[in-house]
């Protein structure tokens, strides 16, 4: 059974870039961009710095409304079509991306970042620390017995 409830989410900021022919997915991207964060949200970038990877979720602004036919797609790159929640289509029921980003400088709200397959003005929903494994992510050990 399913429930029913609205979510509602803010941006924390926009990505921006010069590309316009974005890749179709962050693991193939050379593409640089910035993103510019909220003012109200700038004091949460401490401890982000160059060298580090982030993960950012992001909203796809414009892709076109969900409907039952995207359920199933067949994604550039296959030639089958695939679940929407087997592959990264932009086309999805809550239309939520995900990219890991390198970072390339950290300077007054600005996060200057490689690896970009978002559209210039992309919202920014949350940016969180990449984690390759356990010993990454102190509280991980500070808890795992």
């Amino acid at each position: 059974m399913t429930q029913s409830m609205t979510v509602t989410m803010t941006p924390i900021g926009f990505l921006h870039t010069d590309c316009r022919d974005i890749p179709r997915h962050w693991s193939l991207s050379e593409v640089e961009g910035t993103i510019v964060i909220d003012p109200a949200y700038v004091e949460g970038l401490a401890d982000i710095v160059a060298g580090q990877r982030i993960m950012v979720l992001f909203w796809f602004h414009k892709s076109p409304a969900f409907s039952s036919s995207f359920l199933r797609q067949t994604p550039p790159h296959r030639n089958a079509a695939l679940g929407v929640f087997s592959i990264c289509s932009p086309r999805r029921p809550n239309p939520i991306g995900l990219s890991v980003l390198n970072v390339l400088d950290v300077h007054q709200g600005k996060i200057r970042v490689k690896g970009v397959d978002m559209l210039d003005g992309t919202p920014i929903l949350d940016i969180k620390p990449y984690i390759s494994d356990k010993n990454d992510c102190p509280s991980y050990s500070e808890t795992a017995s």
